[in-house]
């Protein structure tokens, strides 16, 4: 016969649950040593000079910086939390504004980037074949995922694991491009000031991302710490991307109008097709929309002003 718990809930189901966050934490635990230490090892490579220099080592430090401010964006939620679905649709509007607006602001500036003499293209034709291909990407993504709707990873602590595998792959691949961001502005005969101003720029703006990120993780359960480390993990490619651009910044030049627009689509096929949709079904169309514009503004203002 089955065995059950005091809450009813099945003694081998509770069992499992109970060792699957118990090994969930000691992976969130060292995963933090781990970031903890790459710092460590950056600032020592930096030889503790760590604003001002345009050396490799400043270069990985200053894309390393720009990835660990996305975890900032956890840190409301350690004083707010609510879990019921009209804040979920809420999540879903703010982060789908962000990601909407996020997205305009990439293909402004892969086509005010222009392309190198050499490519046969033209900056719109650059940005319009790499939104294609994100929203593709996108789109085979879902439909590998969805064959793994009921599964439950320990390191996503029992959260939607297709939802949440989604928005992770999709912001770790807009990264990409900001790292190259990084790279492109300090490599070549570019000024050091351009290449703080554009580290500076994406270390604010990766905040809002990290919240947008965070809010909707936490509001499928996820810890504040867990959410908070999965934040940073999507932006880890800025060091590495930002190292590979400025060894190679003239092969880089070349793509990164592509790139841009890559991750433009793949942000606007998630934010439109998925958090849209969701969100509507929980809090409604017109607050979904006035939600969503909000936030899209708010975030529009603060790349123009502030940015």
């Amino acid at each position: 016969c089955m065995v059950l718990t005091e809450t009813g809930i099945p003694e081998k189901k509770a069992r499992r649950e109970t060792v699957a966050f118990a090994m969930g934490a000691h992976l969130r635990t060292g995963y933090s040593v781990l970031l903890l230490g790459l710092t460590v090892l950056s600032v020592l490579w930096a030889e503790h000079n760590l604003y001002g220099g345009r050396s490799p080592a400043h270069v990985w430090w200053y894309g390393w910086i720009t990835a660990l401010s996305t975890g900032l964006g956890a840190l409301p939620f350690a004083f707010f939390k609510s879990t019921n679905q009209w804040w979920l649709g809420f999540a879903n509007s703010v982060a789908g504004g962000m990601m909407t607006a996020a997205s305009l602001a990439l293909v402004q500036e892969g086509l005010e980037l222009g392309v190198d003499e050499r490519s046969p293209l033209t900056p719109l034709q650059c940005v319009g074949i790499g939104a294609l291909s994100g929203v593709a990407f996108v789109y085979i993504s879902q439909r590998v995922l969805e064959g793994y709707g009921d599964v439950r990873l320990d390191i996503m602590e029992g959260v939607d694991v297709r939802r949440a595998l989604l928005i992770v792959v999709v912001m770790t691949v807009h990264s990409f491009s900001e790292g190259i961001g990084i790279g492109v502005s300090f490599g070549g005969k570019a000024a050091t000031q351009l290449g703080m101003l554009v580290t500076t720029t994406l270390a604010v703006h990766n905040v809002p991302e990290g919240f947008a990120i965070s809010m909707l993780l936490v509001s499928k359960g996820m810890s504040v710490w867990g959410a908070a480390l999965w934040s940073i993990t999507t932006s880890i490619p800025q060091p590495i991307m930002a190292i590979a651009s400025y060894y190679f910044v003239d092969s880089f030049v070349l793509i990164q109008p592509a790139g841009l627009g890559f991750a433009a689509g793949a942000m606007l096929w998630v934010a439109w097709v998925e958090l849209f949709v969701e969100a509507t079904e929980a809090c409604g169309v017109t607050s979904t929309l006035l939600v969503g514009l909000v936030s899209a503004s708010l975030m529009h203002l603060c790349h123009a002003y502030v940015l």
